[in-house]
This record gives C-alpha cells, sequence and structure tokens, in this order.
C-alpha cells in the first residue's frame, strides 16, 4: 500500500497474499532501555523488507496505563511519550548530545520500566526547555501549526490539561480531585490553565515531537512499499482524559465513578472471566451525535496507520457488562453493542472501513454476520486449531478473508504454549505437523504461510522461537507483561532471509 505526502492511507490491505510481522515499538532494540521512534525502528523496517514482509504490526500507541498496558490508557487520542527517540531529539537540536552519552546500562532483551522511565522522563523536560531556547522560527511555526490545527485542538487541550493536573495532583485519578475540577466547572478550568500553563504547554511538545517523528517512520515505511497496521482497544481508561473530558458518553454515577464496568465471561485465558473495570459507553447519547467522538477517534488514530485492528470486535455487537460492585467478571450479562450503526457512521465520515476484527473469544452467529456484512477481514489463530472444537482456526478452514496468525500478544509464545502441552497434546501437535519438538514453532509459521488467509503475521517472539520468557502479556495478570524487547543481533540477515524463501514458495 501506498500513502498520499500527508501520510493518509490511499488504499487498504490488498487482497492478494501478503505476510507480516507483530512487534510493539517499546520492543525495538537500541541503547536506551526502551523502543523508540528512531534509526532503530527504520532498520526494523529495511529489516522487513528484507524478510519479504509487507505489513508492520503492532499494539495501541497511545499512552500505557496500569501495568504499562497499551489497552488501558490515559487517552484514546493521545501518543505515548515513551516512544520518542531521544536520538532524533539531538539531530533536531532539542537535546544535547552529551546527556544520552552518559546514558545507564539498561538490559537490552527486556524494558526496566521502573528505571528508564523516570530517567529519560527528565531527558524529555531538558529538550522542551532546550526547545524554547532554541527553536528557529521555522521550528515555532511548525509547533503552532500542530497546536491549533482544528483537527487535533479538541483532545490535544483535554488531554495536555488532564495531563497536566495529573502531575499536579501527584497521580490521583480525576474523580479524586476537587469537585470542581472533576466537574470540570468553568471557572476552574480556566483557573487551573493559567496556573498551569507551563506544564500544559510541555504536554503539546510531547505530542508535537511524537508526530513529527513518527511522519518519518511512515515516510520510511511507504518508501519500502510497507504498510502499518494498528491496534483500536474498545474500551477507554476511567481515569483518563476522554472520560474526564466527556463524562456524559459513560455510564458514570453523578460522583463520575461508573455504574457498570467492562470484561469478558469466563473463557479460554481465566475461568472467572476478565474484569477490566473500564466504564461502558452511553450508546444511547452516542447515536444521538451520530458516534461523532468514534469519528474522531478513528481519524486520529489513521493519522498514524494504513488500517486498524479492531480490538474485542464483539463489543460491537453485544459487550459483557457488570455490575460495578462485583469483584469477578462471572455476575455480568451481555448488553446490545451499536451494530451497523456506528460503522454506517464511521463509513460516512472516513470514506471506508479500514479494519480488521479481531472476532477471537465468544463469537456468536450474530457477530460473524456483522462482520460479513461490513466486510471486514476477521483474525485465526493456528494455536487456538489444536484445542477441541477450534476447527475454524486450523489452516485448512481459514477463509481468505482473515488475517492469521501462530499467536497473538494475549498469546504465549509458539514455542512457550507448547512446552505446556501435556504429552498427549504435544503428541498429537507433533503428528498433525510432522514435526519434531523442536520444530513445531516454525512448521507453525509454515502452516500459516501456506492456509488460504489473504494476510499471515508472526510475532517476531515466534520468529526467533523464543519461550514463556519472552511473552508479551498474561490476560487478567496485571503485572510484568509488556517488558519483552528484541534485540539487533537477533534481526539476522539468515533470519530474513529463511522468511523470504518461505514468502516465495508460498506466494506471499
Amino acid at each position: 500500500m501506498n500513502s498520499s505526502e500527508n501520510g493518509e492511507p490511499i488504499e487498504s490491505i490488498p487482497t492478494s497474499r501478503h505476510a507480516g510481522l507483530l512487534l510493539h515499538p517499546t520492543s525495538l532494540p537500541g541503547p536506551y532501555g526502551i523502543g523508540a521512534l528512531g534509526p532503530d525502528a527504520e532498520r526494523l523496517l529495511d529489516w522487513v523488507a528484507e524478510a519479504g514482509l509487507s505489513v508492520w504490526q503492532f499494539l495501541p500507541l497511545t499512552p500505557a496505563g496500569a501495568g504499562h498496558s497499551p489497552y488501558s490508557g490515559p487517552s484514546a487520542f493521545a501518543a505515548n511519550p515513551w516512544l520518542i527517540s531521544l536520538r532524533r531529539l539531538v539531530e533536531d537540536g532539542w537535546l544535547a548530545a552529551e546527556s544520552i552519552a552518559e546514558a545507564p546500562t539498561r538490559p537490552a532483551d527486556h524494558v526496566d520500566f521502573a528505571g528508564v522511565l523516570s530517567w529519560k522522563d527528565k531527558l524529555l523536560r531538558r529538550s522542551w526547555e532546550r526547545f524554547q531556547r532554541n527553536e528557529t522560527a521555522a521550528q515555532r511555526e511548525e509547533f503552532n501549526a500542530f497546536v491549533e490545527d482544528p483537527s487535533r485542538s479538541g483532545w490535544l487541550e483535554d488531554w495536555a490539561l488532564f495531563a497536566a493536573l495529573k502531575e499536579h495532583h501527584r497521580g490521583l485519578p480525576w474523580y479524586d480531585w476537587d469537585p470542581e475540577l472533576q466537574s470540570r466547572e468553568p471557572a476552574a478550568v480556566h483557573a487551573a490553565s493559567a496556573e498551569l500553563a507551563q506544564p500544559i504547554a510541555y504536554q503539546r511538545y510531547l505530542q508535537f515531537v511524537l508526530r513529527r517523528q513518527w511522519r518519518r517512520i511512515r515516510t520510511a515505511a511507504a518508501k519500502r512499499g510497507e504498510q502499518l497496521l494498528g491496534d483500536l482497544p474498545f474500551y477507554v481508561a476511567h481515569d483518563s482524559a476522554d472520560v474526564w473530558a466527556q463524562r456524559e458518553l459513560f455510564q458514570l454515577d453523578s460522583t463520575g465513578r461508573p455504574s457498570v464496568v467492562a470484561g469478558v465471561p469466563p473463557d479460554y485465558f481465566s475461568e472467572t472471566g476478565q474484569l477490566w473495570g473500564n466504564p461502558v459507553y452511553d450508546w444511547n447519547r452516542l447515536a444521538q451525535r451520530d458516534y461523532d467522538w468514534w469519528v474522531r477517534r478513528i481519524r486520529t488514530q489513521l493519522e498514524w496507520t494504513d488500517r486498524i485492528r479492531l480490538d474485542h470486535f464483539r463489543a460491537f455487537e453485544a459487550y459483557w457488562e457488570v455490575p460495578a460492585t462485583e469483584l469477578s467478571a462471572v455476575n455480568g450479562h451481555w448488553a446490545p453493542g451499536p451494530g451497523r450503526a456506528l460503522f454506517d457512521s464511521l463509513k460516512k465520515g472516513l470514506g471506508g472501513l479500514p479494519f480488521i476484527a479481531e472476532d477471537l473469544g465468544s463469537i456468536t452467529d450474530e457477530v460473524r454476520t456483522l462482520r460479513r456484512e461490513l466486510g471486514l477481514p476477521g483474525m485465526r489463530v493456528l494455536q487456538f486449531g489444536f484445542d477441541d472444537g477450534e476447527g475454524e482456526h486450523l489452516p485448512s478452514n481459514f477463509p481468505v478473508d482473515c488475517v492469521a496468525y501462530t499467536g497473538t500478544h494475549d498469546n504465549d509464545t509458539t514455542l512457550g504454549w507448547f512446552r505446556e502441552l501435556d504429552v498427549e497434546k504435544q503428541r498429537r501437535v507433533q503428528e498433525m505437523l510432522a514435526a519434531q519438538p523442536d520444530e513445531v514453532a516454525w512448521r507453525m509459521i509454515e502452516e500459516v504461510y501456506r492456509s488460504p488467509a489473504g494476510l499471515a503475521v508472526i510475532p517476531m517472539q515466534d520468529l526467533l522461537v523464543l519461550d514463556s520468557e519472552a511473552r508479551m502479556n498474561r490476560p487478567a495478570v496485571g503485572t510484568g507483561n509488556w517488558s519483552w524487547r528484541v534485540t539487533s543481533e537477533q534481526l539476522t540477515p539468515s533470519l530474513a532471509s529463511r522468511l523470504r524463501d518461505l514468502a516465495v514458495e508460498t506466494h506471499r
């Protein structure tokens, strides 16, 4: 797929056979403790091209939330400042070279969040100070144009004020602030905006830098003929700029607390379901506004990506609603989602539906019908194909209009998954794949590539045949996730060559 000069997608993923890589930017290699939108991201794009891949898929780029999760962030519109490349800031003259020359030694294979984020925060604040001192007239004009752009000024001001207030309140959630600020009384908002003018401007600057650095990544991807596939969480966090700024769009009580919360019923990952705790949308109010908030949200995300994976797609048809007083998700019930009406508004507002539906979990005929009517490809996960009753996840049953994976960010790595199977299931997997234990991961990659699926996407951990220590996320476990990183040494020419040969063999 190609992109226009301003980064807008001009076509969606083609129906011919393609292959892609799943790797979040925080997992990129690099010397400063966490992946970033700098030279290592562009080197990854080179490696992706060498490997015969044409799609780079990643997790949500919005700010991370509790447990460093990209799926529960404090904004549905802003981007994650952790992703800012310090080296690009030095190149732009907004950070002194000696600041990163003295960087402390960090682990190369995982993110030490506690150590790296406080260090990086100090450098980002230094860059803001230097930007204000040394900015050229052209840079100031570029910054002002970004801030004043009407397509982003609304969410940007909500986010900048929210982030500044949250820092001012030492991390307290908005529903524990003074009542006047909780309810955004105009006088209180005006006073806070004046008092926190500099912290607010700093938050604008971070978003400006992120968009600026990402444009370079997007241009680099387009030049290599590579598509960027993003990810959109269905819900937003309660303690977020979105809920604080537009409480009327969510089912909250008079104090701003949720009356019902989101989750999923017992499933493959948890016997008690998952109690996510996110506030539930007021779909009636959103419908009255022609789903304008959703249209703006998707339009903003398409500034970053060519296409979007809709996480938890089944909730558009019906979602699991749990009373806020419950301690688990077991005693919830299904409530109707917005259905086709939301997508009609999105199509009218965006000109198309550039989506992939994450149709995993408790999927009903109604969910399948909605996906088919919208013309969206779904997902298939080969690991699920070896479980009883999961025939649709076997490669011979994959439809053409799907995106096929060995596993996703929520699954164990394929090697870790295989090692956790009982002996009988391991034997069955080996027989079905005609593989020895040390061949299972790559045989599954080959099966996904050879399947009818239009797009085959492989997590980097599976390409490297890593065990459970490299797992990205354990659903329903709140800590110890999202930290895995690939190293530069692992992105070898031989691995790229092996993938390219497979792509040629399977016509991808």
